[in-house]
């Protein structure tokens, strides 16, 4: 009866409060945190190098840039769908800032979906919003998250990042 306690105790104590809560490592390796950014809207996109959605990438910059003082957008690679992601993290980190020019932050590469789905993504798939709960289904879904680590509205990916939707929320 006290292991199951402790263990109950255990659970209850390391489960996420909120996204401030997770450990999550930059696309150069480095460990960082959301909490950094206390204060500000954030806009967390699930990206990919070879999808038809990828020329999101300079919105999402154009996003970044014009909003910089209420926003931050983190962008986490994943090779969920179709294989559209299948770079290491300097291949990733080199093609975004080539092609598309992105200064905003990139986590190293995670899975948003399935058996190994990164643990931020289970919560984020799983929290309460006023859109949508559930499974990503595809690339660039984003997610929208209030001044205090709050999801509060979900975006699928036909959504473009400056899309009324989406600014009129910042």
């Amino acid at each position: 009866m006290k292991i199951l306690a402790i263990f109950f105790a255990l659970l209850f104590v390391s489960a996420p409060g909120s996204v401030y809560d997770f450990k999550l490592k930059t696309i150069e390796g480095k460990d960082f945190s959301l909490a950094k950014y206390k204060g500000k809207k954030i806009l967390i996109v699930n990206t990919a190098s070879k999808c038809g959605f990828t020329p999101q990438y300079k919105e999402l910059e154009q996003l970044a840039e014009t909003y910089k003082d209420k926003l931050v957008i983190v962008g986490f690679p994943a090779n969920n769908f179709g294989g559209q992601e299948p770079g290491s993290d300097a291949e990733i980190k080199t093609f975004c800032s080539d092609l598309y020019k992105v200064t905003f932050p990139m986590s190293t590469k995670v899975s948003v979906k399935g058996d190994d789905i990164a643990p931020l993504f289970k919560y984020l798939t799983s929290a309460e919003n006023p859109d949508f709960t559930g499974e990503i289904k595809w690339n660039f879904e984003k997610f929208l998250l209030d001044e205090n680590g709050k999801l509060i509205h979900r975006f699928r990916s036909k959504v473009t990042p400056m899309d009324p939707a989406i600014t009129s929320n910042l």
